[in-house]
């Protein structure tokens, strides 16, 4: 893998990852960002405040309201740059590329929020790239974790990817996030508290556990391999909800064995395209792909890194709303069994 970084007009970071690693693509990604853009003014970035009753962070980042929304196909600011358009990534073709998000939830001292594009084609999806392409993208966000997580003022890093206008994406161009939180997030900071909680009354590691016994029960695994398992979890919050672990406990994604991180695009891949096969639509099937990451400095002898792929459909016709009980009270309530969903989701494997 070759990374290759450059800076666009207001200063933000852009990087550009191949694979090949041909020395004369490096003059390609150095294309400069030729438009008009200027830093935003200080004072108007996000902030982070802590609710009292909860203890939990909220960020708030009104000027994200401007933010591009719904743009046509020919001036997406995902996309390659044309003589004709000037887009986020001046390159005029790229495989995979990272750039600091103009739009940010999270910047200067709270955080940073990046964008990762999987590939220049605008009409394709994750699912549909190869498994070099998928490779990839593995390594250009483990590298966005190391590098973020080694930041003084970041406390865990998040990739993730949000795919269909149901889940509430503004922009078709297929792409993910990574944001640097300045705090442990409270999904992350509640695991941690009942792995350490298990760790003090048996001796054991909560992650390995879970793993161990839906493996050892296999009704709801989904998919196996010498270095994965995907499993529906047993008290699943989504109507298809998968959660993908390597076999081999590790903290975060550049703590991935060479085994694992071959054996990761074969794998997602598939997962993926059996999500797009769950119900008969013509649309692909909405998601959210989410990498949980252990905290940098803090809890990671006992945190497992897995992925948690879920879609808001459950059923051709019907979605998921977070409505009164989850919304109101954080009390989820699943209109599918997980061990019909694990059996839907092996009934679509790829022949």
């Amino acid at each position: 893998m070759k990374r290759t970084s450059t800076r666009l007009a207001d200063g933000r970071e852009i990087f550009y990852y191949d694979a090949g690693g041909e020395a004369a693509r490096t003059a390609v990604r150095a294309v400069p960002d030729t438009r008009p853009l200027a830093a935003p003014p200080a004072g108007t970035g996000p902030e982070v405040r802590r609710d009292p009753l909860l203890g939990d962070r909220v960020v708030i980042a009104a000027h994200r309201q401007d933010r591009t929304y719904h743009p046509p196909a020919d001036a997406c600011p995902l996309c390659p740059s044309t003589e004709g358009h000037a887009s986020e990534i001046p390159a005029p073709d790229y495989e995979v590329a990272v750039f600091e998000n103009r739009f940010p939830s999270l910047s200067g001292d709270t955080g940073r929020c990046e964008v990762i594009c999987f590939t220049p084609d605008h009409r394709t999806s994750f699912a549909e790239l190869d498994e070099e392409r998928a490779a990839l993208v593995l390594a250009a966000w483990s590298d966005r974790t190391a590098e973020l997580s080694a930041r003084e003022d970041v406390r865990q890093v998040y990739c993730f990817e949000n795919r269909g206008t149901e889940i509430g994406v503004t922009l078709a161009h297929p792409h993910g996030q990574i944001y640097a939180f300045p705090f442990v997030t409270p999904r992350t900071t509640r695991m941690l508290a009942t792995a350490a909680a298990h760790r003090e009354r048996t001796g054991g590691n909560l992650f390995e556990e879970v793993l161990a016994a839906e493996r050892a029960e296999a009704t709801r695994v989904v998919l196996e391999t010498e270095h994965w398992t995907a499993f529906v979890p047993y008290a699943a919050r989504w109507p298809y909800e998968v959660h993908l672990y390597p076999r081999h406990r590790v903290p975060d994604l550049p703590a991935l064995g060479d085994a694992a991180r071959a054996d990761f695009p074969r794998v997602y891949l598939e997962l993926l395209r059996r999500f797009d096969r769950l119900f008969d639509r013509p649309e692909p099937t909405p998601y959210i792909s989410a990498w949980h990451q252990a905290p940098a400095g803090e809890g990671r002898a006992d945190f497992a890194l897995h992925l948690e792929l879920f879609t808001i459909r459950r059923t051709a016709d019907k979605l998921k709303y977070l409505a009164g009980t989850e919304s109101g009270m954080e009390a989820y309530m699943n209109d599918v069994r997980p061990e019909a969903a694990a059996a839907r989701l092996r009934e679509v494997a790829s022949a």
